[in-house]
């Protein structure tokens, strides 16, 4: 495992890359990174509120020189809010993102969180969950900015003299997941794809999809890979992220033969290896999404009621 220490902070990886942590990793506590080179600078991901990217981007300039004028490209790994409501710190930055992510950006604004977590309060244990995991950011405060670019399967950028590779490996934990890979510094920030010591969560799925997504993290013989939440790591813990969606998969499938229920199978997986990971209760949302997958069900899940479920699992 990376030698660097999980706290928040920003740390040079080495030759011009930067990695910007954000314990405990868990709901909406993600990572960023930073790639420069010959005067130019790229942004992977922005954070959950405005406030938290000023402060990440004070930081960078302190630490790196790297100013929030002087980025000219972020990439979104994907849609989700924790990874993308600060785009607009960046005002001359361009923003590139999958084909599939940019259309998911537009379908849950920051204006409609925020408003459900006003309403939070109204809505028992469910809306105490999501007070509890989301009560530290604020979504009154945010600085949207929607892609600029889009693209579909593997597109490359140029970074100074880097070049940046962007693979697209979505639909898996969100519709468009992408890596960001740095060849010559061997460096691969994942986006989602990766959550190390914390419970992987699929909302889109499929399974296999993500399965090969670490696969092809490890074909790319990265030396630093930065997750999407939690401590920088490496290929051993790629191959635990994919233990993880391997037992569940085989659990669920067991359960869901046998007739059992969303609820009643999450309820029944023990989570043995696993559950010492962090939100654990997001074992709700995967049971969901596997549920579907068997059943050919395209149909969207029931939100509402998969947070519901993570409530009472959280118990």
């Amino acid at each position: 495992m990376s030698n660097i220490p999980f706290q928040k902070a920003l740390f040079e990886t080495g030759n011009g890359i930067y990695a910007y942590l954000q314990p405990d990793g868990g709901w909406g506590w993600s990572n960023a990174g930073l790639i420069t080179d010959g005067g130019e600078s790229l942004l992977v991901d922005t954070l959950f509120d405005a406030s938290l990217t000023r402060d990440m981007l004070k930081t960078m300039a302190d630490a790196a020189g790297v100013g929030a004028d002087d980025i000219g490209t972020i990439v979104n790994t994907h849609a989700n809010g924790d990874h993308t409501h600060g785009n607009g710190c960046c005002e001359h930055a361009d923003v590139i993102a999958s084909e599939a992510s940019a259309m998911e950006m537009a379908e849950l604004p920051a204006p409609a969180l925020a408003a459900i977590m006003v309403q939070a309060k109204e809505m028992g244990p469910a809306g105490q969950y999501l007070v509890d995991i989301f009560g530290s950011f604020d979504f009154t405060d945010v600085a949207e900015k929607h892609p600029t670019q889009t693209f579909t399967g593997e597109y490359s950028v140029q970074v100074g003299d880097k070049k940046v590779d962007l693979i697209e490996v979505g639909p898996a934990h969100t519709a468009g997941d992408v890596l960001v890979h740095v060849p010559q510094d061997k460096t691969v920030f994942t986006g989602d794809i990766l959550f190390i010591e914390g419970t992987p969560i699929m909302w889109a799925g499929p399974v296999a999809n993500w399965i090969a997504a670490c696969d092809k993290i490890i074909d790319l013989k990265a030396e630093t890979i930065v997750p999407g939440h939690g401590p920088i790591t490496d290929v051993h813990g790629v191959r635990r992220v994919q233990d993880y969606l391997r037992y569940i998969d085989q659990e669920a499938r067991k359960r869901y033969d046998a007739g059992l229920s969303v609820r009643d199978a999450a309820h029944d997986i023990k989570l043995g290896d696993f559950s010492s990971w962090g939100d654990s209760e997001r074992i709700a949302v995967n049971v969901s999404t596997l549920y579907r997958e068997y059943a050919s069900d395209t149909a969207p899940p029931d939100v509402v009621q998969l947070f519901r479920l993570m409530a009472e699992l959280k118990k």
